[in-house]
Order: C-alpha cells, then structure tokens, then sequence
C-alpha cells in the first residue's frame, strides 16, 4: 500500500509533539502509514452509516462531527485525506467537503495522540530521538486495550 500522505505535514504533526526530541525520517513516514491506515478505517465505518440512511454522500456527520475545524487551521492538507477517504470504500460514494475536513480533523487528532505517545516511548527508553518502532509500539498496545 503506497502512502497517500505527504511526509512533511504528518513530520509537522510529530514534531509539535516530540517536546525538544529529534524526529527520524522513519518515524513520520510510519506515523504517515498509521494515520492512512486508521483514516481507511474510519472512511469504512462512516461509509456504512451512509449507506444506513440510503446515501451515498459521506458527510461530516458520518465521522461525529456537527462543528468543523478551518481548514486552514489543519495541518494534513485535504486532497491527500481524500484519497485516504477512497482507499477502501466502493467508487460510488462521494466525499462531501465537510466530511474531509471532518476526517482531516478526526486523523490530526489521532496523529497528536499516536505522537505524543512515541514521544513518550522514545523518553522512556532513555532516547532523544523518536524512531518509527516507538509508532509501531504505541499502535500495537493500544490493539490490547480496545
């Protein structure tokens, strides 16, 4: 599965969360590949609700959403979360604005958990870098744990 997600904003969302910790390149291309992964899934879920109510239009409110970020207060830029939206729902359905904004916002909220998170590992195992096993250690705990 290619990364739909440019590195440099998800690079963006890690560092705002490392708390003066380095950042690998491997750590955000990971970070890249979970927040794309977690946004499949999501898309999956809100695409059911849809067709629920006999539509094919995702909305914010498949997502939980009723209030939406600016987009320009958002780091993940929306085409690239668009395409993310796509990767694993059926051609038909249609991806309104608001929903990928809500889907934008619902990853970057995940991204900050995800690195925070690592940020945390990193510290923990006496590091000053956070490296991409500190992402796949986060996400394969918190499988445990829901």
């Amino acid at each position: 599965m290619s990364v739909e997600l440019p590195f440099a904003p998800v690079d963006e969302v890690i560092r705002r969360n490392a708390d003066g910790l380095r950042v690998s390149a491997d750590a955000a291309e990971e970070l890249a590949r979970k927040i794309q992964q977690e946004g499949a899934q999501r898309a999956t879920v809100a695409a059911q609700r849809a067709d629920a109510d006999g539509r094919k239009t995702l909305m914010a409110s498949d997502f939980g959403h009723n209030s939406l970020p600016e987009k320009e207060e958002l780091a993940l830029p929306i085409a690239p979360v668009d395409r993310v939206a796509r990767l694993d729902i059926d051609d038909r359905y249609r991806v309104s604005m608001d929903a990928r904004i809500a889907l934008a916002s619902e990853l970057e909220g995940y991204a900050d958990t995800v690195a925070a998170a690592a940020a945390l590992l990193a510290r923990h195992a006496d590091r000053r870098t956070i490296k991409s096993d500190d992402i796949q250690l986060y996400t394969e705990l918190t499988q445990y744990f829901e």
